[in-house]
Parts: C-alpha cells; structure tokens; sequence
C-alpha cells in the first residue's frame, strides 16, 4: 500500500524515520518492567490528510521521535478499520481508531465479523463529533431526507463510513437509499463545493480544517444537521456513542449544533513491546500541550478518562503509565 508520510510543509513539524522492527523491551532494576522505549523504528497510521488525525498523528511521532529512543512516522491512511486491519498485519505499529469500530474489532462485528482482532489500547483520546453537512438547496433537513442525494460517507474501510451508514439504518434507509459517495476528505470538499454532492458525513476532531473550507468557502449555503434524535437507535448498536454539541464559533454557524460524539483510541497490537508503550504512552500526557499546538482537539485529551477504553483491554505498558 503506498503511505503518504506527514511532512513538515503540513505540521511545520520535522518527523524522521521510516517503519521498522521494534527494540525489545528492557527491565527494570528489582525485575520490573522499565517505563522506557527501546530503540528502533515505528509508525502511526492516521487518516485522511485533512483530519485531526493526520495531524496529531505527525506531532506525536515528532514527540516520539524528539523525546525517546524510537524514530517514528506517520502515514496517511483511509482511518479506523483499515488501521486496525493493517496494525493487526503488522505494517503500523501503533493506530488511532473511534472506539466503536475498535470495540467490533475485538468482538469481531461489523467488518470484522467473526475475526476477532488482537489489539489493545494505550488510551482513550479525544473525541470525534459527527459532522453531517448538506447543501441548503438540497431539500435535506434530516438524514432521512437523503433518499435519492450524493452523499459522501467517508473513505472506504473508515471509521467516519461505518457511523454514516449506521446513522442511515437508524433513520430507516439502506445503502441503496442514497447515491453513496465513499470519498476522502479532500474530494468531499471538491464535491462540495462544485456542487457534485448534496451533503457528506464527517467524524472528526473540531475543527477539521476541510470542514472549515466548505464552510468559509459557500457560507450560507450550508448547513449542519442534528442528528441527535437518532443516538438512542445509535446506542442500541454500540453505549459508546454520546451527545454533545458543535460550538457555533468551530465553523461560524449561527447556533451551537447538537450532535453525536465518539471516543477515539490509541491502538497497538498484544506483543507491542511494553517500555514502549509505557514511554509513548506517559508521553502523550506529559507532552500534551505541545500536542494542543499542532491542533487544539489535543485539548481534550484527559488522564482521567484515558483507562476508559471498555471493551478494548488497555495495554499493560499503558496501564503502568496512567497508574
């Protein structure tokens, strides 16, 4: 698969290295495991160029790779279940995913269905929030009105597609209701924007610079949708799902937007070397200011929701950091 890596030109951020095999583990002094990373080589899967992840995805491994022994990169990628697919094959070494994608993931549902995947967490992030956003001429004031629309679900095999198509079974419609657009960011806001799609299903951190592309760029000329009478039939699917609102100054909306939100997760597969997880993951919260720098959805990055990672088990590298 080619792997676009994040460059400084996008983070201003100088990431090094390339993938490679791991260091093993070192002990502590009185036979406990050591809380430091070996040396080697890693990489992060991310997500579209235009997301959260991508972008906090390059920070983290310009921190890795400034504060420990590992040299770390970070590739582009289609988003959460191509991650978790392609760190369970082993070419990345640590992923970001939305919890409900990694909770079928190791329950082996949705498009894991009965393969259960080998993964566990270093943390509970940030949260995504759904951002649904249509055409204002498109007739749509509800997910149900999509009957019939170009609508962008996301990139095949992510996570922002899998909650699109659950939100379209919650309002009574099936895949072939709508004209599905499965399209990266960057192409969503083209079609966006020339008019080729009615509306597009977004889950990301806020802001997400394309999001605010579209936005600036046709202003009125769209709108968000709440979708906050469907989260009981969302819940039904998967607990993790919750409300909360998109502030009107993220995209310079007339009113705060109610709308779903999902926890996002820091994966690694079961034999990911301990020290390293120890390390990568004390440093996600003693460097997250740095972090909230390269973006501010860093900012809601908290130790005391980080163990919450339920059903995915936490790593126990993981664990020894936020003990």
């Amino acid at each position: 698969m080619k792997r676009a890596l994040v460059t400084a030109a996008v983070l201003a951020l100088a990431v090094t290295g390339c993938g490679g095999k791991q260091q093993t583990d070192s002990a502590a002094p009185g036979g406990s495991q050591s809380c430091e990373a070996g040396e080697g080589r890693i990489t992060i899967a991310t997500g579209n160029s235009g997301g959260v992840y991508y972008v906090l995805g390059g920070g983290l491994a310009q921190l890795i790779s400034t504060n420990t022994k590992l040299r770390a990169t970070a590739a582009e990628t289609g988003a959460s279940v191509q991650n978790i697919q392609q760190l369970v094959a082993g070419n990345y070494d640590v992923a970001f995913s939305l919890a409900d994608t990694a909770a079928d993931a190791v329950n082996g549902k949705g498009s894991f269905d009965g393969k259960p995947q080998k993964v566990q967490a270093l943390a509970r992030i940030y949260p995504n929030s759904t951002q649904v956003l249509v055409r204002a001429d498109a007739g749509i004031d509800s997910v149900a009105d999509m009957k019939g629309k170009r609508i962008s679900t996301g990139s095949p095999k992510s996570g922002t597609e899998v909650i699109a198509n659950r939100l379209l079974q919650a309002a009574g419609l099936k895949d072939t209701d709508v004209q599905a657009q499965r399209l990266d960011l960057a192409k969503t806001a083209d079609g966006m924007k020339a008019g080729t799609l009615d509306g597009l299903v977004w889950s990301g951190g806020l802001p997400t610079a394309q999001i605010t592309d579209i936005t600036t760029a046709l202003k009125d000329k769209v709108k968000f949708l709440d979708i906050t009478p469907l989260l009981p039939k969302l819940k039904e699917v998967n607990p993790v799902y919750d409300q909360a609102v998109i502030p009107r100054a993220t995209y310079a909306q007339p009113s705060d937007v109610p709308t779903v939100v999902v926890p996002n997760l820091l994966l690694v597969r079961e034999d990911f070397p301990a020290g390293n997880a120890c390390a990568i993951t004390k440093l996600l919260f003693d460097k997250q200011a740095e972090l909230a720098k390269v973006h501010p959805a860093a900012k809601e990055i908290t130790k005391q929701l980080a163990t919450q990672t339920d059903p995915v088990p936490l790593h126990p590298g993981a664990k020894q950091a936020l003990g």
